[in-house]
């Protein structure tokens, strides 16, 4: 039989159903509209991404939200949500627009960063926002801090509560009151680039 169904909409709005862990680049280029995928999906899903929603309800593969080759921006608009675990590199080279994991990230979230958001509600995994010159990666859960970050404060971020606020609402995203009124540790860096990027990580104290 057929690996998947496909559906469109007048719309604008397309829904995938069935596993499509072995389709690479799902939703590549996208500018406007919304994909919904009812599985998982491949490596570089969203990758250069401009606008619209991609919504995948399973994991997703390495680099989502990612750059083409070489290209120097990823991700510049949109918003991309991923409902379980992802691979390595999400956002990477990421310029604008958010990126969404409810599961664990493999690795390197967000490396490269020029700008956007990257919000983990799972771990993070190894080397989180590396050479990062600008940008937020929030993380709810286990976030090794890079060794060319520091640590700025500890405080409510009002921006953030309202991102988390509208992922519930729009999407049915279920998060937790503790992440949305609590207290986040910021640390800046990559100090080893130009510094001005965040790592928010989400503390019960």
């Amino acid at each position: 039989g057929d690996l998947f169904e496909v559906a469109g909409a007048p719309a604008g709005r397309i829904r995938f159903e069935g596993d499509l862990g072995r389709a690479d680049r799902l939703g590549a280029g996208l500018a406007e509209g919304e994909v919904v995928v009812e599985g998982s999906v491949g490596d570089e899903t969203g990758i250069g991404m401009s606008g619209g929603v991609i919504d995948v309800r399973g994991d997703a593969g390495a680099r989502a939200g990612g750059a083409e080759g070489d290209a120097r921006r990823g991700m510049c608009g949109g918003e991309l949500l991923v409902r379980g675990r992802a691979g390595a590199g999400p956002g990477t080279r990421m310029r604008r627009g958010l990126l969404v994991v409810a599961g664990d990230v493999a690795s390197h979230a967000g490396p490269g960063m020029i700008a956007g958001t990257v919000v983990v509600f799972g771990g993070t995994g190894a080397a989180p926002g590396r050479w990062s010159k600008r940008g937020s990666i929030v993380a709810m859960g286990l976030v090794p801090i890079p060794p060319t970050y520091r640590y700025a404060c500890t405080y409510r971020p009002d921006h953030l509560r309202l991102t988390l606020l509208r992922l519930r609402k729009r999407y049915q995203l279920a998060v937790d009151e503790r992440y949305v009124s609590g207290f986040y540790r910021r640390y800046s860096g990559d100090l080893a680039d130009l510094g001005r990027g965040e790592i928010l990580a989400w503390t019960p104290d």
